[in-house]
């Protein structure tokens, strides 16, 4: 098992992926590693971590702002890591029957896993309240609202990361 704390960290805006970092983190610690769940912006050095879940959420075809600069800003200490990637987003349940890669903007984040060397990566799916304000979160909300996170399926895969890491 790893010794060093395994970094688990995210972009978030309305919270949901934050909670999949939270999930990922506890089953992680179930299985006895040390984590630390931050937001990926208040990240400032890798020192002291052995291994690292980076993950964002799917806006616009686009990953989260700061998941994108987290990987860019650490790009050759994450070479040097072992490193998973997730991705939350699809207001629907397709993640759930394997077809992560057709998710809208799944390519950036497997073109990013590609060049950080990632030991894997998921797509899950995402979590839109029907309060959501601002453009264009509302207008989606009107349609598409609800939460499309599967909980058993995030924690088999961070139970998948612990065996790998052990």
């Amino acid at each position: 098992m790893t010794k060093e704390t395994v970094l688990v960290a995210y972009g978030s805006k309305r919270g949901g992926t934050a909670e999949i970092a939270e999930w990922i983190g506890a089953s992680l610690r179930a299985d006895h590693i040390s984590v630390a769940v931050k937001p990926a912006r208040e990240v400032h050095s890798l020192s002291g971590f052995g291994a690292v879940v980076l993950g964002g959420a799917l806006y616009s075809g686009r990953w989260h702002r700061d998941s994108r600069h987290f990987a860019r800003r650490f790009t050759r200490q994450l070479r040097e890591h072992p490193v998973w990637l997730f991705a939350s987003g699809p207001l629907d349940d397709s993640t759930d029957a394997g077809t992560d890669g057709k998710a809208f903007g799944a390519r950036a984040v497997h073109r990013t896993a590609d060049r950080l060397g990632a030991r894997g990566t998921a797509i899950f799916g995402g979590r839109l309240e029907r309060t959501a304000t601002g453009f264009p979160a509302s207008a989606m909300a009107k349609s598409s609202a609800g939460d499309f996170r599967n909980r058993a399926r995030i924690e088999a895969w961070a139970k998948d990361i612990a065996t790998r890491l052990g």
